[in-house]
């Protein structure tokens, strides 16, 4: 058991330190090429950041053939990204909550993050009765083209509303092929790390008693957003909390579009209805986070009465409601 552990918290730290030098080679690279903080960050950083996701599901589908640590890990993995935000609001201003240092320009990437949830629940229940090809749902089809219209009508608005940034100036011995290069070897370490951690997942699951969505909703969510941990206090620390809610909110639209990635290397039936219904209780938690989220970019509290605002003590609640209700059910 102890030895489990230890080889879970080994791959946990790898993925923590790799994903911080990861993120910031990420956030140079995109003022290098000049293609805009602002977009590069939503595609290139929640990218990078649900590297771990990625995998874990890929190698959940392919050699453990779980359907359960693959969905359990993703939707988990997006109320923690949720729960982050009640993170960075800990360590803001008493009178500068979280929401009120961002642009409710937010709301697009939230309100799509809304529909592909609403999407994964549905396929739950939908995707045996309506097939269109024999391994894949068709809420996963739509888990796909949902996500380029998001990217595609995210990309739109930031281009029609352009953020003010400061041209980039260069830094001698630093060029864009050494930066492009670290950036790939720090990439390829996250991803050995990640295909580890559904082994050790499984097997904290077999010695523990505790069921696969348990485990994969908060062991293997929580170590496998470490990455979007260190991204967004970072980015809050120098200023940019625009930066870090979309890198959360981003990663959150990109982990659903992995479903789909998870579906097609399925081969054993459908992923949604294979896996446990419980994660639903994990979809509906996500959907009103997500829900209170909207609210907060809306009407932002202005002055925090307690450590939190009640925007993200609200989420930090449902949070926390999430994991005790998974644990029950487990």
């Amino acid at each position: 058991m102890y030895i489990t552990v230890l080889g879970f918290l080994g791959c946990a730290s790898i993925i923590f330190f790799a994903g911080k030098k990861l993120s910031y080679y990420g956030d140079l690279l995109a003022e290098m090429t000049g293609m805009g903080k602002a977009w590069i960050g939503l595609i290139l950083m929640s990218t990078v950041t649900s590297l771990p996701e990625l995998m874990v599901g890929v190698s959940s589908v392919t050699i453990l053939k779980s359907a359960d640590f693959a969905v359990g890990g993703i939707i988990g993995s997006c109320a923690f990204n949720l729960g982050i935000l009640s993170l960075m609001d800990f360590f803001t201003a008493k009178d500068k909550p979280l929401f009120t240092q961002v642009s409710q320009s937010h709301i697009l990437a939230a309100s799509f993050s809304i529909i592909l949830l609403a999407l994964a629940g549905l396929g739950m229940f939908m995707d045996r009765s309506i097939m269109i090809v024999d391994s894949i749902g068709i809420s996963s089809i739509g888990f796909a083209l949902i996500y380029f219209l998001a990217m595609r009508g995210i990309y739109a608005y930031q281009k029609a509303n352009p953020a003010i940034t400061t041209p980039y100036e260069p830094v001698k011995g630093v060029t864009l092929r050494g930066v492009a290069l670290r950036y790939a070897g720090l990439a390829l370490i996250i991803i050995a790390t990640a295909m580890a951690l559904p082994y050790f997942a499984e097997q904290i699951t077999v010695e523990t008693g505790l069921g696969e969505s348990f485990v994969g909703t908060l062991f293997l969510a929580i170590s496998t957003s470490l990455p979007e941990i260190v991204v967004s206090l970072a980015a809050l620390r120098i200023g940019a909390a625009d930066m870090a809610m979309g890198n959360l909110l981003g990663s959150n639209i990109f982990n659903i579009f992995i479903l789909f990635l998870d579906d097609v290397m399925y081969t054993d039936g459908l992923l949604l209805r294979d896996a446990s219904e419980s994660n639903l209780v994990s979809i509906f938690m996500v959907l009103m986070m997500t829900g209170v989220a909207t609210i907060g970019l809306i009407f932002p509290f202005r002055q925090k009465r307690i450590i939190l605002a009640w925007d993200t003590l609200i989420i930090f609640l449902l949070y926390v409601f999430n994991i005790v209700l998974l644990y029950r059910l487990s």
